[in-house]
């Protein structure tokens, strides 16, 4: 049997990235490390296989000892955004690492020039597996290179502008409060009582929310367009033909397979809006507003303690693969993890892989509701995936967002399926059914129409100039009502709400990659029902192998085409079969009539 713990006591133990070293020491040690690697500049071109394998572990060890520095201090941050101490700590370590940035700049630019003869001779030598798509995929950037003078000025440029925006972005919606039921609670709290089954109760939370981000409105919305605008520039200086094209690039997508990803989902908006027409009438409302999206299809409020969505998550996850759940085990028996709300704490959770010589952390907001156990599931896919793909090293151990979704979409899958067999009634089957398609829902149409108002928003930005409040607002409501047609009203709050979503401003153009995540995991989960056991084996080969090949042939490794037209589609069916099922549960449950 566990030992209960509190949840207040779930905090992780950072000490250990310094590895006995203090924070200064690894800077100095950076440091020191770049100054021999700046050595090389004006040789990279004529290197042999012999030197350029010297060099590019010499590479790794400066980014391993920089990447400690810097994942101590933002996890540190994340804790706690008031702390001004914490936060003098990054700023200092982004201000080292912008330095360390800009004395290696030479190496991009200069391998870049490698003429492709040349340049494919090189990764043909085995010797330079450990980086060799690495190497591979910095040559993607050579049309979009400046000079090296350019280079340095942008980034150094880089800690008082984008980098110091995005920071005061999130400190000041992390200190963003909600007055609800005669108290004040954090951001995050004040959303997640929108879960809450009783409508008036949700209206009121809904109507706090949006009372919570009035007063600082205007000071989000002028760093969004200043962030906007700072995009436009660099795009138009390093010559990308549209705002989302930077970012494709990095992730290794083409424009053309965004775009038909896109259109796919956009052509299956009836999903959602055949799904939120039905949940109208579960919850006995002629139709709803966008507070309701959320709620509950019956009137419970099934909440988990720490030790049981612990235990349901790693059970669920012996039940697939007995390596994994060991592994997941780690992150509760060593302190990989912080779970507790406190004031000042970062909204919302993700996995840090920090570096591939350490292990991952996983960051929550406990509220212990079952939608926390299941986004505990979701980032300890990300968390055994970058455990996993250490053995990859740091050039190869993290792969690109389109396929950083893959194993936590999954993980989240197979707890919800638990959680589904241990329902006992019609009606529990329905609220998990229902839940079920509420989160591919947000996932996949939310977050596309999430795109639809960053393209949108750029695009307006670069036409017409500074964008209003109210502009911004019309964007928003006009993109969201797309994907949720008259199903859904959209009220004159929620027109702001589109100002907390760190997303839009710390990572333009990330949110796609959740659809793309959610539909590529739904096909891998398909061929885990099909094969079961047989199947294993490839999805932990694909787990190793981290981001250390192209993501069409990684998703290969798991039988995944992604150059067919039809995938994306075959991954919509799969949501739409979900939705057959809740309106069966509905009529099994005596909630509608057939």
């Amino acid at each position: 049997m566990s030992l209960t713990v509190d949840v207040k006591d779930v905090a992780w133990d950072l000490d250990t990235i310094l590895a006995g070293r203090t924070l200064d020491a690894l800077l100095d040690e950076a440091d020191a490390l770049t100054a021999q690697l700046a050595e090389a500049r004006g040789t990279i071109g004529a290197m042999d296989a012999t030197a350029l394998t010297a060099f590019m572990k010499a590479m790794a060890e400066m980014e391993d000892t920089l990447g400690r520095a810097a994942s101590f201090a933002s996890l540190r941050f994340s804790t706690d955004t008031s702390d001004a101490e914490r936060g003098a700590l990054m700023q200092k370590v982004q201000e080292r690492s912008t330095g360390i940035e800009t004395q290696l700049l030479f190496f991009e630019l200069e391998w870049a020039a490698v003429d492709d003869a040349q340049a494919d001779a090189l990764l043909a030598d085995d010797r330079l597996a450990f980086c060799r798509h690495h190497l591979a995929s910095v040559r993607r950037y050579r049309d979009h290179l400046l000079t090296e003078p350019e280079e340095k000025i942008l980034t150094e440029k880089s800690v008082t502008g984008r980098g110091a925006w995005v920071r005061l972005f999130s400190e000041l919606t992390s200190a963003i409060t909600v007055e609800l039921d005669g108290e004040t609670v954090p951001l995050e709290s004040g959303l997640s009582r929108l879960l809450q089954p009783d409508h008036e109760k949700r209206r009121v939370a809904a109507e706090a929310v949006t009372a919570a981000l009035a007063p600082g409105l205007r000071t989000r919305a002028f760093l969004y367009n200043t962030l906007l605008h700072d995009k436009a520039v660099n795009d138009r200086l390093r010559g990308y033909p549209h705002w989302l094209a930077s970012w494709n690039l990095a992730q290794q997508a083409s424009d053309e397979s965004v775009q038909a990803l896109v259109q796919a989902v956009k052509a299956r908006y009836d999903i959602p809006q055949r799904w939120y027409a039905l949940k109208a009438g579960l919850l006995g409302l002629e139709r709803l507003a966008d507070y309701d999206r959320s709620a509950p299809t019956v009137d419970t409020d099934q909440s988990f303690d720490w030790d049981e969505g612990r235990e349901l998550v790693l059970d669920s996850y012996a039940s697939f693969s007995p390596e994994l759940a060991d592994l997941a085990k780690q992150f509760f028996d060593e302190s990989w993890i912080d779970a507790p709300l406190r004031p000042g704490k970062r909204p919302g959770a993700f996995c840090s892989y920090t570096v591939a010589s350490h292990h991952p952390y996983v960051f929550l907001n406990w509220t212990s509701k079952r939608n926390d156990v299941l986004t505990l599931a979701h980032e300890l896919g990300h968390g055994v995936h970058g455990a996993l793909a250490r053995e990859q090293g740091i050039f190869h151990q993290s792969t690109p967002l389109t396929l950083a979704e893959t194993a936590s979409v999954f993980g989240e899958t197979v707890v919800f399926g638990r959680l589904l067999e241990q329902a006992d009634t019609p009606e529990s089957r329905l609220s998990l059914l229902a839940e079920h398609v509420d989160g591919a829902i947000a996932t996949v149409f939310r977050q596309t129409a999430m795109n639809q108002f960053e393209e949108a928003a750029h695009n307006a930005r670069r036409s017409e100039g500074e964008l209003s409040v109210d502009r911004f607002g019309e964007l928003w409501a006009q993109t969201q009502t797309e994907m949720m047609g008259p199903s859904v009203e959209i009220t004159e709050g929620y027109r702001s709400w589109w100002s907390y979503i760190p997303h839009f401003i710390g990572t333009p153009g990330y949110v796609y990659a959740y659809a793309y995540g959610q539909l590529l995991a739904l096909s891998v989960y398909k061929q885990f029902e099909e094969r079961g056991a047989a199947f294993v084996p490839q999805y932990l080969a694909l787990l190793r192998a981290g981001g250390s090949d192209t993501p069409d042939r990684l998703a290969k490794i798991v039988d995944c085409d992604l150059s067919d037209p039809g995938f994306w589609d075959g991954g919509l069916v799969i949501i739409d079969k979900e939705l057959a099922a809740a309106e069966q549960a509905a009529i099994d449950a005596g909630r509608v009539k057939q």
